[in-house]
């Protein structure tokens, strides 16, 4: 972190993006919607003031006890096309349960979503590509930020793919942490229920409804209610 002759303190992209867990991308976007205060340097260079940084940090926080006192709860979702993205904000109003959706359309960006913003549940959805999804299965189970965050994944992916349930498993109880906080994260390790926080949804049945579909609502109330 420098400082600049007034005395201000600022970043660079790449230490903005890795303080707020985002992509690159987002913070461009963050900019030049105006949420982060900023300006470029003779060479090009983009710096972000650390006071707007600081400022939106403050807002996640205030936004995660928000959150809490209204009961409400967070789920995000992982999609490849915004049009089924769309699909799913629209059932989610429609339906009793006190759901937030953050939509990611970017598998890179939702990982780094699932660790700055830790969802109640996280959804992700048939269209993203098989080995996207084994690879957000694994990293989700694995980092001790989301291990316990149910996942809803395409049971038609999970029947093609029935290793996935063992590997998320596997991942929950087998973590090896840093040795100098192994001591406190087995504690904790050897407390946890041996099981997968991996859900299944039907699809074939989320693709083909325009109605609220009670029952994906009914398997999204069963996953937080039975998460680890």
């Amino acid at each position: 972190m420098k400082t600049t002759h007034q005395e201000q303190q600022y970043l660079s992209t790449r230490q903005s993006a890795k303080m707020l867990q985002v992509s690159l991308g987002t913070v461009q976007k963050m900019v030049e919607e105006g949420d982060l205060i900023a300006w470029k340097t003779r060479g090009g260079h983009r710096r972000i003031l650390a006071t707007s940084l600081n400022q939106q940090l403050r807002r996640r926080k205030l936004g995660l006890q928000e959150r809490a006192s209204k009961q409400r709860h967070l789920a995000l979702g992982i999609f490849r096309r915004p049009e089924n993205l769309a699909q799913m904000r629209d059932m989610m109003g429609s339906w009793s349960l006190k759901l937030d959706l953050i939509g990611s359309l970017d598998s890179l960006e939702g990982l780094m979503q699932a660790v700055s913003l830790y969802p109640d549940i996280i959804y992700l959805d048939s269209f993203i590509p098989p080995i996207e999804q084994l690879h957000l299965i694994h990293y989700l189970s694995k980092n001790i930020q989301t291990r316990r965050i149910p996942m809803m994944v395409d049971e038609a992916f999970v029947q093609l793919h029935p290793g996935v349930l063992d590997m998320a498993q596997d991942n929950i109880v087998q973590i090896s942490p840093p040795e100098h906080e192994e001591p406190l994260i087995n504690e904790v390790l050897d407390q946890l229920p041996e099981k997968s926080n991996v859900f299944t949804y039907p699809a074939n049945e989320v693709q083909d409804s325009s109605q609220n579909n009670p029952k994906l609502e009914a398997l999204f109330v069963e996953a937080l209610h039975n998460a680890l």
